[in-house]
């Protein structure tokens, strides 16, 4: 989609995604010669956006590499690939069999991996499908947060010394909190994020560990996002001192 010349500093939340089309991009990597605002948001957008994996991201079970690797014995191999003895073969065909070996080894790894995944996820179908249905969830909307056009971030540390950053969207009415660097909260702790309205601190959800996490609640009335450490499950209020009071970016 074409954008109007006057909306190119609108853009580097796109551009850090990836959502730009080609002739954007172009026009987009000569305004970054030029622009030291929007190199420097673009850079913030794409150290935010290298964090989503973690927040989506799910370890896989103790058991999976074990089942992965007893399900290897019952994948069929593919045969070898032996070359006529009767003629030469030519340069070009020798390239291709140097190509296919290698290839028709990784699609025998890959058989493989993917017959113990099959055995795995029947096992678990059911747990595996809530989980990666939350997961796209969490993904679109932290997306829609940082393609908006009025996305805006802010940056900061917090007590215990994790970097922390926030992207805000009054399009989309939301905010996305992301944590780097984030101390293990100990047992029976978690952190909780706030929503500071007027001096009110409103619940805005919970985070255990580095991530990205789409605040809950309403920020477009809010003047900051507060961080503690709470008991396991949260708390109606805040119940510690904040490790961190970030205003909303305007």
């Amino acid at each position: 989609m074409k954008h109007h010349v006057s909306d190119t500093h609108t853009l580097a939340a796109a551009y850090a995604l990836g959502a730009l089309d080609p002739d954007e991009r172009k026009d987009f990597d000569a305004h970054l010669r030029e622009c030291e605002a929007c190199r420097q948001e673009a850079a913030e957008f794409e150290a935010t956006a290298a964090r989503l994996a973690a927040a989506v991201a799910q370890p896989p079970p103790a058991s999976a590499k074990p089942q992965v690797m007893a399900a290897i014995d019952g994948v069929r191999q593919l045969p070898p690939r032996i070359p006529a003895t009767n003629a030469a073969p030519a340069p070009f065909g020798r390239t291709l069999r140097r190509r296919a070996l290698p290839l028709a080894l990784a699609a025998s790894v890959a058989a493989a991996a993917l017959g113990g995944v099959a055995v795995w996820q029947a096992r678990n179908g059911q747990d595996l499908g809530q989980q990666a249905r939350q997961a796209q969830q969490q993904l679109d909307e932290v997306s829609a947060v940082l393609a908006a056009p009025d996305a805006r971030t802010v940056h900061g540390r917090s007590a215990n010394g994790a970097l922390t950053s926030v992207v805000a969207s009054s399009r989309q009415n939301k905010a996305v909190f992301t944590a780097a660097g984030l101390p293990s909260p100990g047992t029976g702790k978690t952190y909780q994020l706030w929503l500071d309205h007027d001096g009110t601190m409103r619940p805005a959800g919970l985070i255990d560990h580095d991530g990205t996490v789409v605040l809950t609640g309403d920020p477009a009335d809010a003047g900051a996002v507060g961080l503690t450490l709470e008991p396991a499950g949260g708390s109606p209020r805040p119940t510690t001192d904040p490790l961190l009071l970030m205003p909303l970016p305007a």
